[in-house]
This record gives structure tokens, C-alpha cells and sequence, in this order.
């Protein structure tokens, strides 16, 4: 078998999940016990966390777990299969929704989790559109999904876009809102402090102050006491507002084209 940059001459990466090759590699003496792939997932998973894609190395995960950057090709050939294993794996954290309830609760359950793992690792965003996101957790997801929309009573030709509606909405939503929490702690800021800052140097320009005043108008007459709650109060609104819009289509005939 021929090295991963030999390999990588021959045929463009597509990803980890479908490289079935038997590796051909076998742990030597000197190599250290209790690694394994599910170990280094992990710490990848930690070490993103922690100081985020720009700075992940196998060099700098390989630090984290104690050991020379060489033993981690033992069982990786690259870092995309590792940062591919690692964006399955935060998948996990995805619960099923809850069978036999109705579809819109099932809708919002999936859609709050899927948020929630978007902030909680801010780097999934730029990863998902990289990667074919095919791993065991994300397809569990994904058939999540397809299963509620099911559920929904839209014709077969219309439920790719009520996914696309739905879950590229959470997407925006949850990396806007990750961008915005690492930005605040990395400013050591709590997100309410960061937003008063950030509205009083808008406010401080002459030249926004038209636009600041019809917009502090509009932020005011959401209601919400902290930051959280104001955007908690947009989040659920605009999933109503897109189950609406998949309730008052639902009557309407497919694209018979």
C-alpha cells in the first residue's frame, strides 16, 4: 500500500467513510498503548473546542495526547480524515426526537439540538460544507430529519426544500450565534457586555445614527432582558414562522413537471 501523498496523486480525497482499505499497518512495540482512533477523535474534538480549526495540527494534537505526531498516521492518514472523524463524532450529541409525537415538535426538538451542537463547536460550521458529512451520526441525523419531514403531508417533490428551509435557516442561525459567544469569551466579555459595547461604538457614528434608531426600535419591541433572550425570542419565532409556511403548503399540489 502505497503512502496517503502517493495515493492522493492518483485520486482527489473524497472522504474517510469510503475508504474501506484494510490498513496494512500494525502497532509496533514502541508504539503507545491505550491510542486508538476513538481516543484521538476525542482529543481532536477537545483540542477544536479549545483553541479552534486555524490552530488544529496533527503536531499540536498529537502534544495533547502525549505522544510523537508519527503514531497518530498509525491509525489516520491525514488531518481531513481526522477533522472528518471529529465532526461525526459531535453528531453523537444530536438525540433522536422523541417517536409518536407530532411532527412540529419533532421539527423544533431536531432543530434546537442541531443549533445547540453548532454553537457548542463553532468549527463544525466551516466543516460541514468541506466534508460530505456521511458519517454514522450525521447520516442518523439526517434520516432524522427526513423522517419528520415525512411526516409533514408535503408532497414528495417539495420535502428536499423543506429541509433546505428549515435546517439551512438553523445553520446561519447557530454559526451566527457560535461567531458571537467565541467572540465575546475570547474578548473576556460576557455576550450582554460584548452587545452594549459593540451598539455603543455604532451609536457614537454620526453617520449610522439614522439607521441605529429604527433599529433599536425594532430590537426593543422583541422584548428579551439579556442577549440570550432576545435571540431565543428570534430563533423560535422564525422556526413558527417556517412550520407555517410548510402547514399552508402542505393542501397545495406537487411540481408536476
Amino acid at each position: 500500500m502505497g503512502s496517503a501523498e502517493d495515493r492522493g496523486k492518483d485520486s482527489p480525497r473524497v472522504s474517510v467513510w469510503l475508504d474501506h482499505r484494510v490498513p496494512a499497518r500494525a502497532r509496533k512495540p514502541d508504539q503507545p498503548a491505550g491510542l486508538d482512533r476513538d481516543r484521538i477523535t476525542a482529543a481532536s474534538v477537545r483540542l477544536l473546542d479549545a483553541e479552534g480549526l486555524a490552530k488544529f495540527s496533527m503536531r499540536r494534537l498529537a502534544a495533547e495526547l502525549d505522544v510523537t505526531a508519527m503514531s497518530l498516521y498509525w491509525y489516520v492518514d491525514t488531518k481531513d480524515d481526522l477533522l472528518e472523524l471529529a465532526l461525526d463524532a459531535v453528531h453523537a450529541e444530536i438525540p433522536a426526537a422523541h417517536e409518536g409525537t407530532d411532527w412540529r415538535d419533532r421539527l423544533r426538538e431536531l432543530a434546537a439540538s442541531y443549533r445547540g451542537m453548532l454553537v457548542s463547536h463553532p468549527w463544525t460550521s466551516a466543516l460541514a460544507g468541506n466534508y460530505l458529512n456521511i458519517g454514522p451520526y450525521a447520516m442518523l441525523f439526517s434520516y432524522a430529519v427526513q423522517d419528520v419531514v415525512r411526516d409533514t403531508g408535503l408532497p414528495l417533490d417539495r420535502q428536499t426544500g423543506a429541509v433546505s428551509a428549515v435546517f439551512q435557516f438553523v445553520y446561519g442561525f447557530g454559526t451566527m450565534e457560535g461567531h458571537l459567544v467565541l467572540r465575546s469569551a475570547q474578548a473576556g466579555l460576557s455576550q450582554d457586555e460584548y452587545y452594549r459595547q459593540a451598539l455603543g461604538a455604532v451609536r457614537a457614528d454620526p453617520a449610522m445614527e439614522q439607521i441605529t434608531r429604527a433599529s433599536e426600535r425594532i430590537m426593543n419591541a422583541r422584548g428579551g432582558d439579556t442577549v440570550e433572550e432576545m435571540r431565543e425570542r428570534d430563533f423560535r419565532f422564525a422556526l413558527d414562522l417556517l412550520i407555517a409556511g410548510i402547514e399552508a403548503m402542505r393542501g397545495r399540489p406537487g411540481d408536476q413537471r
